[in-house]
């Protein structure tokens, strides 16, 4: 008997472990090696790291690789591409990468939807238009839905002061204590927190009269002022800076970047990679004698 409940036990516990494993596991398989042709992807669509030096590339490159392996990208009634997965990894990279150690702890799974959804994630409701939402509840704790057309429009305009993907990044970040109340960890000291309450209320009754350029979907809760006036500091730093210098010094210490000064160089298509350039691996060798081979 006692054998009996041995082996069931043995059973049970493998069973828990492959469904751990199932639920948890990467959607995608992410090579060992960060790939030539997701370089030239990250060059081509994400500002941010086009204005990185080769390090510091290097050390963003790391982080997209991280958060793949740990989160999955679920395409529904659309496919999901390499670009894709960068687009989404790039969202959460870009908020954390002044912090030497980053991860998602409330984040197993991102959906994308092929365009706009209602509450409901239906896509055929002409009266709510969604791009973004991070779930909650049973079914959706831990799920973030994002609209594949919102995502890349995000990255292909840099001068809108909006980023869905980083939007909800930051409701993500925000919740890292636990809840989602517009103040950010590093800002949860008595000390910090209450300049910071006083300067987000302040500007949130400038936007209900009317008086401030920042969106004025940021006036309708304090964990929306935080992630809309995030989007502004991560697009228009500068802008950002000249119309809201408190607003900019407060989150530059949230997020340990200067965003300003990071974003020196204004969005370009870089030209295509020559055979005789040097390999963007950062081997030192040629292209051609290099990544060009694979």
């Amino acid at each position: 008997m006692n054998v009996f409940f041995t082996v069931i036990g043995f059973l049970l516990f493998g069973y828990l472990g492959f469904w751990i494993w199932y639920r948890n596991r990467p959607a995608y398989s992410v090579p060992s090696r960060f790939p030539v042709e997701w370089k030239e992807l990250l060059q081509k669509h994400v500002h941010f790291y086009q204005n990185l030096n080769e390090k510091e590339k290097r050390r963003f490159e790391k982080n997209i690789r991280n958060f793949l392996k740990q989160v999955r990208i679920t395409g529904i009634k659309v496919e999901v591409t390499d670009l894709d997965r960068l687009l989404v990894a790039c969202s959460a990279a870009i908020p954390l990468f002044g912090f030497p150690s980053w991860k998602y702890n409330y984040l197993h799974e991102v959906l994308l939807y092929p365009a706009s959804f209602d509450r409901n994630f239906s896509m055929d409701n002409p009266e709510e238009v969604i791009t973004g939402m991070v779930g909650s509840g049973r079914n959706m704790d831990g799920v973030m839905v994002l609209s594949k057309k919102s995502l890349h429009n995000s990255f292909g305009n840099t001068s809108d002061k909006h980023n869905v993907g980083i939007h909800e990044f930051i409701h993500i970040l925000d919740k890292q204590d636990g809840e989602i109340d517009g103040i950010p960890g590093e800002l949860n000291n008595k000390e910090y927190a209450k300049p910071w309450l006083r300067l987000m209320r302040r500007e949130m009754q400038r936007i209900r009269k009317g008086k401030s350029d920042i969106d004025a979907y940021a006036a309708t809760s304090e964990e929306e002022f935080l992630a809309v006036a995030s989007e502004y500091f991560f697009e228009r730093p500068k802008l950002f800076q000249q119309k809201h210098p408190d607003l900019y010094k407060t989150l530059r210490k949230v997020y340990h970047q200067d965003m300003k000064r990071r974003l020196r160089n204004p969005f370009r298509k870089p030209r295509r990679i020559g055979r005789n350039d040097p390999c963007p691996c950062g081997s030192g060798e040629k292209f051609k004698y290099c990544c060009m081979k694979n």
